[in-house]
């Protein structure tokens, strides 16, 4: 995946494309992925990097949803239920199988929740990941040793899955790439082409990195660009009533002693009716969320002081160690794309997390809503509509049977270097080449330099940014170990990139500037 050879594909290209799609997140990869995969010839343009915004802010779950069951949303579980068991089948060295437990402390808990999630299981047949159990409070302490003790009476053990989000941005990047597909970061949608009927017929694209402009002919245009949806569409009709409600949700970090444990933590109701999960997550545990309605989105969004006061209280009233303000390893906040409902007045954890296609009159088809479990899905009807209001042939979708870049089966999870699933042996093969490659970025943390090699040769990484942030993980690993990174990482991208020392200097600058919103100081 060379971004220079992209480029140049993109520049000799004499006909119209058959689908472009705007926004490089969940949305867009899955309905490029889509796409490419039914033979379509495909664009993706993202104006940042890969994952840059909500798409890597996600709780890292792929699941059906129990607070929707608790809902009614029962079509919305059905759906990420069958989605989630594919998408563990096709990527299973980005995706498994993770044990909650939801602890009880009041008497009905246990038989609430019990035949709740047993209907759970039921809804997931055969892609089931495994049957929920009621289990005695001695048992719930043997799986989870950090828990307070006061009052619990027993938990029930359910199933769901885990997986490494930008990591699985990333691999479809490349399988659209494998499927003959354009993809394109720092590739920024500035205008749409119409023609004289006012139909939508291609965009205008500026290259943030290498200065080119683009005029790009397309038989459609998809707009999947999340949170920033209603930019796009007022591009298309100012004056355009607005489409997204974003709403946000904060994740913290913290060392994993506060977790002792495999088994995650799933909270169903906590004192203001949200959900609070604590999942061990590449050596760390992730703590989270919140909703939180936003009126600006932003590439960047900041916690909120509620937000995180939210988050370490309500830790504290389930673990026998309260966290502090301290034992913050890093802090993130995502932006949830919500389809705007009919009518005002409707907080964000009331809105459904189901997707929506909209067509404008141009032809412009536009992508809202959804998570990141149903992505297969969401680019499945994408595509399916965009076939009708262009004209396209028709093809049939090959995603549900489809192996995402990296595929490998009996994945070894006892290095870290597993989430590269096939590709793990290639990283190795360069370790041997150049041993200096093996040393650690940090002792803090696994990532090597080997990874920073392999993340701008192969996976598009242009920036300190995307490697520290959305390739090793280590910006919401632990934030102040990846400022420490950062020159190193800069020197080695300087050298594969041809930059120069003053590059250098601003990269390290301006990640150092991102990543201090990452951590939190004591007050």
């Amino acid at each position: 995946m060379k971004r220079d050879h992209l480029i140049k594909q993109l520049k000799d290209n004499q006909q119209p494309w058959d689908v472009v799609v705007i926004g490089g997140g969940a949305s867009g990869l899955g309905t490029a992925l889509e796409a490419a995969t039914r033979g379509y010839r495909t664009v993706l343009l993202e104006m940042a990097d890969f994952s840059k915004g909500t798409s890597s802010r996600s709780t890292k779950l792929v699941h059906g949803g129990v607070r929707y069951l608790a809902q009614g949303d029962v079509s919305l579980v059905m759906e990420a239920l069958r989605e989630r068991g594919l998408l563990r089948k096709n990527a299973p060295h980005l995706v498994k199988n993770q044990s909650f437990i939801i602890p009880n402390y009041e008497w009905w808990g246990g038989p609430f929740y019990t035949i709740g999630l047993k209907i759970y299981d039921m809804m997931a047949g055969r892609l089931s990941l495994g049957s929920s159990v009621h289990v005695s409070r001695e048992k719930t302490l043997k799986f989870l040793p950090n828990l307070r003790r006061e009052g619990l009476r027993g938990g029930v053990v359910y199933h769901d899955g885990q997986f490494d989000d930008s990591r699985l941005a990333v691999n479809m990047a490349q399988t659209i790439v494998d499927y003959d597909g354009i993809v394109l970061n720092y590739c920024k949608v500035t205008d749409l082409l119409k023609d004289e009927q006012g139909k939508v017929n291609g965009v205008k694209a500026a290259d943030m990195e290498g200065g080119g402009e683009y005029a790009i002919p397309a038989r459609s245009v998809v707009n999947a660009t999340g949170v920033f949806a209603d930019d796009i569409l007022k591009m298309d009709e100012p004056g355009s009533p607005k489409r997204i409600m974003p709403s946000q949700g904060i994740h913290i970090v913290l060392d994993k002693t506060f977790l002792r444990s495999d088994y995650a933590i799933m909270i169903p109701k906590t004192n203001d009716g949200r959900v609070l999960f604590a999942v061990p997550w590449r050596g760390k545990v992730v703590v989270g969320t919140t909703d939180t309605k936003v009126d600006h989105p932003s590439l960047e969004p900041e916690a909120l002081e509620e937000e995180i006061e939210f988050v370490l209280n309500t830790a504290g009233d389930y673990l026998d160690k309260a966290p502090k303000r301290s034992d913050v390893k890093s802090i993130f906040a995502g932006l949830r794309p919500l389809a705007a409902p009919q009518g005002a007045g409707k907080s964000t954890k009331e809105i459904s997390r189901g997707h929506k296609v909209m067509v404008s009159s141009s032809g412009l088809v536009t992508l809202t809503g959804g998570k990141w479990t149903t992505y297969r899905k969401m680019g499945e009807d994408t595509v399916d509509r965009a076939i009708k209001v262009s004209g396209l042939e028709k093809k049939a979708s090959k995603t549900k049977n489809l192996p995402i870049h990296g595929y490998l089966e009996n994945v070894n999870r006892s290095n870290h270097l597993y989430v590269y699933g096939s590709d793990r042996k290639a990283i190795e093969e360069l370790m041997e080449q150049e041993p200096e490659l093996t040393e650690r970025l940090d002792e803090r943390l696994d990532f090597t330099k080997a990874e920073v090699v392999w993340a701008v040769r192969n996976e598009m990484a242009r920036t300190v940014d995307d490697v520290l942030a959305r390739r090793v993980r280590a910006l919401p690993l632990d934030a102040r170990a990846a400022v420490d990174m950062a020159p190193e990482v800069a020197r080695i991208l300087a050298r594969e990139l041809g930059k120069d020392e003053q590059w250098q200097k601003e990269q390290v600058e301006s990640f150092t500037s991102l990543a201090n919103g990452y951590y939190l100081e004591d007050k």
